[in-house]
């Protein structure tokens, strides 16, 4: 009884060990329960086949990390006019209404369809334009609890912040 239901345990720990490295419908990859970006996969994957090793996802974590480094320190350089090194909550709105009024721009000249936001495609398009793509969420809400447009969840100040955590950055920069 122990060894069937061992054999099952790992039967089952294979076939999803395998789907994790299945390439995913969009062309990106799984890896580690998440979906790699096409974009990530295609400028990470050396030797070609498809998916990262476990060194090419080494050195595409360690090349994210270098750029988020990268892109905090610009926002110091910019925002942080106490000259602290962190961002206050002054600091912060107005980097986020800089942001937002960048992300209007975009939207404005890139929403080809004209839904009020931009697809992967238009954002594509911009990014073949030059243009940078600022990566945040709106103000008053975003993916904290409660959903979009909730309460979001305390920050570790104990205020309420749209799901932000600290808000001194914006997500995924």
């Amino acid at each position: 009884m122990n060894t069937t239901l061992s054999m099952i345990a790992l039967a089952l720990a294979g076939t999803l060990a395998v789907h994790a490295q299945e390439p995913a419908p969009d062309g990106g990859q799984r890896r580690g329960g998440r979906q790699l970006p096409p974009q990530v996969v295609k400028e990470f994957d050396k030797d070609g086949d498809g998916k990262l090793s476990d060194d090419e996802a080494k050195a595409a974590r360690e090349a994210m990390q270098a750029r988020r480094a990268e892109a905090e320190k610009k926002r110091l350089e910019k925002y942080d006019t106490d000259k602290d090194g962190k961002l206050s909550e002054e600091e912060t709105k107005a980097m986020r209404a800089d942001l937002e009024a960048k992300h209007k721009a975009l939207v404005e000249k890139y929403d080809a369809d004209k839904d009020g936001k931009l697809s992967p495609e238009e954002i594509k398009a911009a990014r073949d334009a030059g243009e940078e793509i600022p990566q945040f969420r709106p103000m008053g809400g975003g993916r904290g609890q409660g959903g979009p447009g909730g309460e979001g969840r305390p920050n570790r100040r104990g205020g309420q912040d749209g799901g932000q955590g600290g808000g001194e950055k914006p997500a995924g920069e």
